[in-house]
């Protein structure tokens, strides 16, 4: 099996890459054995520019699967920090046109063909999930920003229109590629912190960074027979 594993910083992968023997690699692309796989892990950086641009480039047809792993906020309070999600579908929210005080998504602005929602359509092409760790996760909704929230009304307005559980800034970029290249893929996120008036008392990264670097490992176990 060969597996590409993507993420936007060293910092999020950092304990995986500890255990895989690789340390503070400053490296942007590391392929590495594991087991009896090849593991191919992407620095993107951050952003769904980078994002979109590194993955298009390296995601090809030889890899089995394309996981993409980080950090999120949470919109929904039912989420503990520190819980790690499957996001199954994704949106770039911030993509249309303002009307006045309203905000017009490509759909509806009827520009056919532009990516608005992306939804895992992995299942759809594979039976690749029914008997792995991955199907066990909580599915949730996100959307993909370039400006995190912070702002009330922001939120309110975001909550309102998309309905989201939670947000990255990297995440539909990721999804857009693999199903452009039609790999089969999940976008797996740990929360940091809930979306909210920008509070980082409240926040745990190091809490969100440790249970998703063991629920990867966990996932990569399940998968390499």
């Amino acid at each position: 099996m060969k597996i590409l594993i993507v993420s936007a910083t060293n910092f999020e992968m950092h304990p995986l890459l500890n255990q895989m023997g690789v340390g503070s690699s400053a490296e942007h692309f590391i392929s590495l054995k594991y087991k009896n796989s090849e593991i191919d892990i992407l620095i993107t950086g951050m952003g769904m520019v980078p994002t979109a641009y590194y993955v298009g480039k390296k995601l090809n047809a030889s890899y089995d699967f394309a996981l993409n792993t980080g950090i999120c906020g949470s919109f929904n309070a039912n989420l503990e920090i520190g819980d790690v999600v499957n996001i199954t579908s994704d949106c770039f929210s911030e993509l249309g046109a303002e009307d006045g005080d309203t905000f017009l998504t490509l759909d509806e602005l009827n520009l056919k063909g532009a990516p608005t929602v992306i939804n895992n359509g992995s299942h759809s092409r594979r039976d690749f999930f029914s008997k792995h760790l991955i199907e066990l996760l909580p599915k949730v909704n996100g959307i993909t920003v370039n400006t995190v929230h912070g702002n009330e009304n922001s939120i309110e307005k975001a909550v309102h229109k998309f309905h989201p559980i939670v947000e990255s800034m990297e995440g539909a970029a990721f999804m857009f590629a693999c199903e452009q290249e039609r790999v089969p893929y999940a976008q797996i996120r740990a929360v940091s912190n809930y979306v909210e008036r920008r509070n980082k008392e409240s926040w745990n990264i190091p809490l969100a960074i440790e249970n998703l670097n063991k629920k990867v490992l966990e996932i990569l176990d399940d998968l390499i027979i």
